[in-house]
């Protein structure tokens, strides 16, 4: 099973402020729902709950330390990234996303294949941060690059990471 982290964050690494995406961009929406629909995703349960319900088309899984915590139908919970991982693959799956937050992308740069990042060309404050890609580690293979438009406020890249 292929491992994949899947996430928008801008210049200076922030990912959200008080639960919640800072900027609006459909087509990083659209770049997500694409890339996951069909697929197990893997988040913590404070990105969870700012999501505020289950995503159509995809398998859910949540991380809580949490012993007693009661998702909603159609969601998988457990207490931690590998027991996450591990109900994904016993399930099939080809291509798990974990889709955050921050301190599950810390956990999950150490086992994904694959990083797919927005990286927004703006600078935001905020209080969650996407850890530093260690280039060491890993290497660009893909890049797509978009200007402001009507529906989307700021330049952002589609960019495809692979591990060394």
């Amino acid at each position: 099973m292929e491992i994949s982290i899947i996430a928008a964050k801008a210049e200076n690494n922030v990912i959200g402020k008080d639960n919640q995406l800072i900027w609006h961009l459909p087509a990083d929406l659209k770049f997500f729902k694409g890339k996951t629909s069909g697929h197990h995703i893997i988040m913590g349960r404070k990105t969870f709950e700012s999501i505020g319900k289950a995503l159509p088309n995809r398998t859910t899984v949540i991380i809580t330390r949490n012993k007693d915590y009661h998702a909603p139908e159609g969601c998988l919970v457990c207490n931690s990234l590998d027991e996450a991982l591990k109900i994904a693959k016993k399930n099939g799956e080809t291509q798990a996303f974990i889709t955050g937050g921050s301190e599950i992308y810390k956990l999950g740069l150490d086992v994904a294949h694959k990083l797919y990042i927005t990286e927004v060309k703006a600078v935001f404050e905020g209080d969650t941060y996407f850890p530093e890609i260690d280039k060491s580690k890993w290497i660009e293979t893909d890049c797509f690059s978009y200007q402001p438009d009507e529906k989307n406020k700021y330049a952002y890249d589609f960019v495809e990471y692979s591990r060394r």
